[in-house]
């Protein structure tokens, strides 16, 4: 053999090396590897690609430490949902019960796919759609889907990073501009803005001066350019970052990934110290256990632990793509599953912590305020001085001493209590006030967090908490479009990146008019949902069911060293599939039943109704839906009926520490080369 030779200059090493069989036939290295294919079918064009695949794998782009790999798949699976939506969750659905099915689910579904996720893109070493469609030609359009359902989620997603961007520049003042309501002259007279008198301060300042929202869906309203700018700078920022693929965006990560988790640290610390945090943590983990058995809360725990850990998006596969192939996978998938349920438990008692805080004083603030109401009918003689305990100081009124007079009252004023307009200020009542997604972080804790001393310091820092964590799960998300396309196609990366950040700032723009966050609502609540749901089945179905588990469980443990767990393997085969048909049934029950719709801010009102989708948004998010499914159902035919090539026949050679192994299980069942290579007697000198 020629010295130049790869397998010469190989034999001894552990390096991964692949060569055509025309290297190998020939004994010489060729001069143009491009064109070393063996043609079998005649179909040279789906064979040269597929080679050249293979062969460019060797010099793709590694992360420089698996800290640095740990910390991109922490950041992009650590996001805003895990500081708003989980703490949401468990406190819609039954607090500390609402815990159980999601480590269920979290068990049977969430880990088992996140290890075949990473798993897969280790082992081919490509983006979403190299990966399936080596899985399974036919399905190759899975890898289209993922990249489609990214963009939809990349654009808005990248819009609340830029609410979190106003919000962050407005949070250097003091006091802070949330914290009060506006003054407007009518003529000699000052007056409260009577909008934000009937709502709160924090909740006219996010959506009349944040928003600037409209009353539907159906009013445009034009652009808001204070939320336009606030876009082309978050879009500038993820650009920034992910222009030189894993090269810029590995960097990053090691602050954006570490710096949410010292807030959240220092912010549970604070929290602790708050009077009330208490009672706002004991509320959370209290347990509704008839909660357990609402088919819903099934379903939603479902829906967070596959966005919780980035299932279907391609950015988890595209991550792993850039890994050594003896990386232990498994254990990165059991500490990122971790790390993702602790940061969700912790985000969540901070959030309690501080609630309950904001709980008592707008408790205590009902009490004053109610106690006026009774000293005012005490003084027109509407009630009798003798209904009130003699103990009760009105100066000092304590919780315990409002209740007892209130309680009093109501059972002596019967038939006239309701005239009377006497709220009961129960804790308990403003611990269950629940407020969903971004109202959690942009009035609820905001409103918090002016009662806090030093408020503008707390605010800045939740603020840049929030940017980084949209910030580590948009490089993942950009990941999951870029990798797949730039592999496939070979666009440049640089010029392909900063193409579809524009593209990406231009669509975006829907979003930042003043109907722009019923958009985001559906975009968030309805048209990635399904499809990611979809997508994750036949993820599972693809490897399971069609390439083998046990064909897949042997090339785990060639790669890794180990055989995994036989748990993986029935969650793989059984549990898992089955558990999601069910789930995706019971969500498309969910969307028949009950129609899509959205909270909207009336500003007569001062206050938010839910509207239905008009008939053509209903259109709109039919089409979203379609089009991220299509190219599945699209692929699977054109393969079928041979109307694009799946690359069969493509012949490859890996051979590992002076070891050959034959790559020829994409080989029709007669094609002639298939038998010379399944012959024993196959060897090197």
């Amino acid at each position: 053999m020629p010295k130049n030779s790869k397998v010469t200059q190989r034999e001894h090493s552990s390096e991964h090396v692949t060569e055509s069989v025309a290297d190998l036939l020939a004994l010489e290295e060729p001069v143009d590897y491009k064109q070393s294919v063996l043609n079998v079918a005649g179909e040279t064009g789906g064979k040269q690609k597929a080679v050249e695949e293979e062969l460019d794998a060797e010099d793709r782009p590694a992360w420089n430490s698996k800290l640095q790999y740990i910390l991109a798949q922490i950041g992009f699976s650590v996001g805003l949902g895990n500081i708003w939506r989980f703490p949401y969750l468990c406190q819609k659905n039954g607090g500390g019960a609402y815990l159980v099915p999601y480590l269920v689910l979290l068990i049977i579904i969430g880990i088992p796919l996140f290890f075949l996720e990473l798993a897969v893109g280790q082992r081919i070493r490509r983006g979403s759609i190299g990966v399936w469609h080596y899985i399974c030609p036919r399905l190759g359009g899975i890898g289209f889907s993922s990249c489609i359902v990214c963009l939809f989620v990349g654009l808005y997603y990248n819009v609340i990073i830029g609410w979190s961007i106003f919000y962050f520049f407005k949070s250097f003042q003091y006091p802070l501009p949330w914290s009060e309501c506006p003054v407007v002259r009518n003529g000699s007279v000052a007056v409260v803005e009577a909008e934000c008198e009937k709502s709160s301060a924090t909740t006219y300042f996010w959506y009349r001066e944040a928003l600037d929202i409209s009353d539907s869906i159906s009013e445009s309203g034009g652009l808001n350019w204070k939320m336009t700018l606030c876009l082309l700078v978050a879009w500038s920022i993820v650009g920034m970052a992910v222009v030189k693929g894993i090269q810029s965006s590995g960097k990053v990560m090691y602050f954006s990934s570490l710096f949410p988790y010292v807030v959240l640290a220092c912010f549970l610390v604070r929290g602790l110290l708050l009077r009330g945090a208490v009672d706002g943590i004991l509320h959370m983990f209290t347990p509704k256990l008839d909660k357990m058995l609402d088919p819903q809360v099934w379903r939603e725990a479902a829906t967070q632990v596959f966005f919780a850990l980035g299932l279907g998006f391609g950015g988890v596969i595209a991550f792993s793509s850039y890994n050594k192939q003896d990386n232990n996978c498994h254990f990165d998938a059991a500490l990122v599953s971790f790390i993702n349920f602790f940061t969700s438990v912790l985000a969540t008692l901070v959030v309690f912590a501080v609630l309950g805080f904001k709980a008592n004083i707008m408790n205590e603030k009902c009490v004053v305020e109610n106690a006026e109401k009774i000293l005012g009918y005490l003084n027109t003689n509407v009630l009798s001085r003798d209904l009130i305990p003699p103990h009760v100081n009105f100066s000092h009124l304590t919780t315990k001493d409002y209740m007892e007079m209130y309680n009093v009252i109501m059972t002596v004023k019967e038939d006239q209590f309701s005239a009377l307009g006497l709220d009961p200020c129960l804790l308990e009542d403003e611990l269950d006030k629940s407020v969903q997604g971004t109202g959690l972080a942009f009035i609820a804790f905001t409103e918090a967090m002016t009662h806090f001393p030093a408020s503008p310091f707390w605010s800045v820092m939740f603020f840049l908490m929030l940017i980084n964590l949209g910030l580590g799960s948009m490089i993942g998300t950009m990941a999951g479009i870029t990798t797949p396309i730039i592999d496939t196609f070979k666009v440049p990366k640089e010029m392909f990146t900063v193409g579809c950040c524009v593209f990406a700032f231009l669509v975006g723009l829907l979003f930042v008019q003043r109907s722009g966050n019923y958009f985001v609502t559906m975009f968030d609540d309805y048209s990635a949902t399904l499809p990611l749901t979809l997508i994750v089945i036949l993820e599972n179905i693809a490897v399971a069911w069609i390439y083998g588990t046990k064909k897949f469980m042997q090339e785990l443990t060639e790669m890794l060293g180990f055989r995994p767990y036989r748990f993986y393997f029935y969650m793989w085969k059984f549990v898992s599939p089955l558990c999601m048909a069910v789930l995706t049934t019971a969500s498309i029950i969910q969307l028949g039943v009950t129609p899509p719709g959205y909270s909207a801010w009336i500003k007569e009102e001062a206050a938010e109704r839910y509207l239905y989708f008009p008939n053509w948004a209903m259109a709109l998010l039919i089409t979203l839906i379609v089009v991220a499914t299509l190219p599945i159902p699209v692929v699977f035919v054109l393969r079928h009926f041979h109307l694009l090539s799946d690359g069969s026949n493509t012949l490859s050679v890996s051979y590992k520490k002076g070891r050959m192994m034959k790559d020829i299980s994409n080989l029709e069942e007669n094609d002639e080369t298939r038998f010379i290579l399944s012959k024993p007697q196959v060897f090197i000198y």
